[in-house]
């Protein structure tokens, strides 16, 4: 994995191991599906499921939200990523009550390595909001005003939660990487760190902040989620 110069504070708000446990943080993939760059995570095996060192949960999440609260303090921007079926709802919630930027339907190639094309759409985007809200589409016929309302559907749905990103994010925060592999590669070519709630199937060797857990239960990833959304927040 990845050596982090982030130092864990003493003072840093972080949950009990049985809010842990009671989360099904601890629960990995089977043995089997193991990545080599997980091993060092896995305390045990138990009828062939890995199963996560809670210590070096409490530990990777403690250094995840030490590096959001330092981004937070220099208003820095930090872009939620959580697309699979398990995750979306959670991580569109918790980036829309903490300020965040997001993307939960469908990550688009080039979001971040080819920005200036997709700023054309966040453009196109705006425009037909401004548009809808000062009442200047009632002017075209029914039929040409459904295919606006349908193209301001789709915009909204892939791009919604960052039509006021500017320039690339300071971070990434994902759920799954190895679902989220096209989001990952982008940031990794660009420099841009990525925060990852990574369970035992993930290659986390170039994640900078894995966060090792369960990343594949509505429980662990709300409660995880959740953590991160708040060490946002409380920055803001």
């Amino acid at each position: 994995m990845t050596e982090t110069n982030t130092v864990v504070k003493k003072d840093v708000s972080a949950p009990n191991k049985e809010a842990l446990f009671d989360a099904g943080a601890h629960y990995g993939y089977s043995r089997s599906r193991r990545h080599p760059s997980f091993r060092e995570f896995i305390i045990t095996s138990k009828n062939g499921i890995d199963i996560i060192n809670i210590e070096k949960i409490e530990q990777t999440l403690n250094i995840a939200k030490e590096f959001i609260g330092s981004l937070r303090a220099d208003n820095k921007k930090i872009l939620f990523v959580g697309t699979k079926p398990e995750a979306a709802k959670i991580v569109r919630k918790a980036a829309e009550e903490s300020g965040a930027m997001f993307i939960t339907q469908r990550w688009i190639g080039g979001t971040l390595t080819n920005f200036s094309e997709i700023k054309k759409r966040l453009a196109r985007l705006k425009k037909l909001r401004e548009q809808k809200e000062q009442g200047e589409l009632v002017k075209y016929t029914k039929k040409e005003q459904l295919l606006f309302d349908r193209e301001t559907e789709k915009l909204e749905a892939l791009f919604g939660g960052i039509v006021e990103m500017e320039k690339s994010p300071s971070a990434l925060f994902i759920v799954d990487p190895r679902y989220e592999d096209t989001a990952v590669r982008e940031a990794i070519q660009l420099g841009i760190p990525i925060i990852a709630l990574a369970s035992s199937d993930c290659d986390i060797s170039k994640i900078k902040y894995p966060i090792t857990a369960n990343d594949s239960t509505q429980k662990s990833i709300t409660f995880f989620v959740d953590e991160i959304a708040g060490a946002y927040s409380s920055r803001n």
